[in-house]
């Protein structure tokens, strides 16, 4: 049976620097956190798919900061430790539970049941996966199954970024980042919050280009959007402050209630077709770029996102909130709308799984739906890519990576829907027309509100002067000693963390307000330290060698990179 569309899930996996930054609540524990429920789950499902054959493929994006974290010796230490630390509490909750009177039976069962889970996620990682998550990635990329995405090095909201070197360093750090994991250059990306900004023209006359020139020009041929960005009209879905399932008390990029809105006119465009993106550096003259973009599809996005109607708030899967005093460990199930966290039932994990398969079924039919109706009207062949957070599936919704792997078997199993990844279906099928883009993202109201307010306002300017600031000493140090070099490299380092999108949107949601001004306000006085040194003719070696050994991300970084830029 000939394929009638294509599919692929698209997952973005990022979290925050925050090595050797601590524990709960804010810090490592992030890494660990979503390494146990979502990375080491994940690879278990992809690698049981691949032994049983089945010929799946997905695109998963790994931010390059991410990837510096999972694969530093510390942080692996210390996720060990974490994973011995949950198979203590969980045994110590089997003594406490059973100690009680009377017995409750479904507790002792559900911390045993516990205890299987997190062995089973500490062998994967110690013996399936030699403790190399990114390597366990990288051998499915390299058998085909599996297309491996990039980002912005340190997810810098690249549209208000003062300084088009600062957008190039970004990005030439991140991939010189996955060349180095990965053993190739990347073709695809998902822009940090999907943040996008076409060229325009300053106050001086100047051109600055639009974000697809600088992707061109760093070997990207493919990167994703929100729907609104391809097909106008308002934002919907997370954009339009959607929320996930039960999870609206949840302050995530995903459940921002949006406060502006993008006014962007209604076009003949639609997110089942991949275009070619106008490059307009030119100007005025207009042509394509050589780089696509591939919106996300709205109507199987839904299914997951949607508050009213998306599978994670199924009564009968694991409530994300309440958790055990004794362990912190979640026992209980999400059980009713509304339902008080005091009186939430117990979590049956055959329940859930039961469920799993059939949400597993509705969402494969439903994609098969999309791609047919599409075909039927317009006789051409179509795609349908679902886009995720991909610590959506594991952590905020437990049973979402079992979910994922059984919609992949449904898919492979049906033959009229071709299972794909974003760079192979825009090889197989280039896009047939030209799109001109707005300035989007993905955020509340499809604007960058979350990431510049009257909350966040104040951090814009300290960046802007230390991104001109590293232009000018990276302009002015053409042969430098190697007491500079090294300087030079710590002082970039600190640039790019300074300019992570996580710090003003974490100040925005409060979910980690004064640990992120803390390391905001931290990567902002190494740098002028490191900056004064230079500038004084001293450089401060010693500083460099003390904050490299904190910092300890993208090695072979490249200070010249910060060079003005002339495309």
């Amino acid at each position: 049976m000939a394929a009638i569309g294509a599919f692929t899930f698209v997952l973005h996996s990022h979290l925050p620097y925050a090595r050797k930054a601590g524990r709960w609540p804010h810090g490592e524990e992030w890494l660990h956190e979503a390494a146990m429920e979502t990375y080491i789950p994940l690879l278990e499902t992809l690698y049981d798919l691949r032994e049983d054959r089945v010929p799946f493929h997905i695109t998963i994006g790994i931010t390059p900061i991410l990837a510096e974290q999972l694969a530093d010796a510390d942080v692996q230490d210390h996720f060990d430790q974490y994973l011995e630390d949950r198979i203590k509490a969980a045994r110590e909750d089997i003594e406490l539970f059973s100690q009680e009177e009377p017995v409750n039976e479904q507790l002792v069962l559900l911390a045993n049941w516990y205890v299987g889970v997190f062995e089973r996620v500490k062998t994967a990682f110690d013996d399936r996966f030699q403790r190399d998550i990114l390597g366990a990635f990288k051998k499915l990329q390299d058998e085909g199954l599996i297309e491996i995405t990039t980002c912005a090095a340190t997810h810098g909201y690249l549209p208000l970024l003062g300084n088009d070197s600062s957008i190039n360093a970004q990005l030439r750090t991140g991939v010189r980042s996955y060349e180095r994991f990965f053993g190739r250059k990347p073709t695809g990306i998902w822009l940090p919050e999907c943040a996008y900004r076409p060229a325009y023209v300053t106050e001086t006359g100047r051109m600055r280009p639009g974000i697809e020139h600088f992707l061109g020009q760093n070997g990207l041929k493919v990167f994703f959007s929100e729907t609104h960005t391809i097909t106008g009209g308002q934002p919907v879905g997370v954009a339009g402050g959607d929320i996930i399932g039960p999870y609206g008390v949840i302050k995530r990029r995903y459940v921002i209630p949006p406060t502006k809105s993008a006014n962007i006119p209604e076009r003949n465009a639609t997110t089942f077709q991949s275009y070619f993106v106008f490059d307009t550096t030119d100007y005025p003259e207009m042509h394509h770029s050589g780089v696509s973009v591939i919106g996300r599809n709205n109507s199987v996005g839904q299914q997951v996102w949607s508050a009213e109607w998306g599978y994670p708030g199924d009564f009968d899967y694991r409530e994300f909130h309440r958790k055990a005093g004794s362990s912190g460990i979640q026992y209980w199930r999400i059980t009713g709308a509304g339902v008080d966290l005091g009186h939430k039932s117990l979590y049956h994990p055959d329940w859930a799984e039961y469920k799993v398969d059939q949400h597993a079924e509705h969402f494969a039919h439903l994609v098969g739906d999309n791609l047919r109706s599409y075909a039927k009207e317009t006789g051409k062949f179509g795609l349908v890519a679902a886009n995720y957070d991909t610590e959506l599936f594991g952590h905020w919704w437990f049973e979402g990576v079992e979910w994922l792997g059984k919609v992949l078997r449904h898919l492979a199993d049906s033959g009229d829907v071709e299972l794909t990844t974003a760079s192979r279906h825009v090889t197989q099928h280039p896009p047939a027309e030209v799109l001109n883009l707005p300035e989007s993202s993905w955020g509340a109201g499809g604007t960058h509100f979350v990431w510049d307010n009257n909350d966040t306002h104040w951090m814009w300017a300290p960046i802007h002067e230390a991104e001109s600031r590293m232009e000018n000493l990276a302009n002015e140090f053409n042969d430098p000693t190697p007491q500079e070099s090294q300087v030079l490299a710590q002082a970039a380092r600190e640039v790019l963390l300074l300019e992570s999108s996580d710090w003003p949107f974490l100040v925005t949601t409060g979910q980690a307000r004064e640990y992120s001004i803390q390391r905001f306000s931290q990567h902002l006085e190494r740098f002028n330290k490191l900056a004064a040194s230079l500038e004084k003719g001293a450089p401060d070696d010693d500083l460099a060698a003390e904050l490299w050994e904190l910092d300890k991300v993208f090695g072979d970084i490249d200070y010249r990179d910060f060079r003005t830029y002339s495309g």
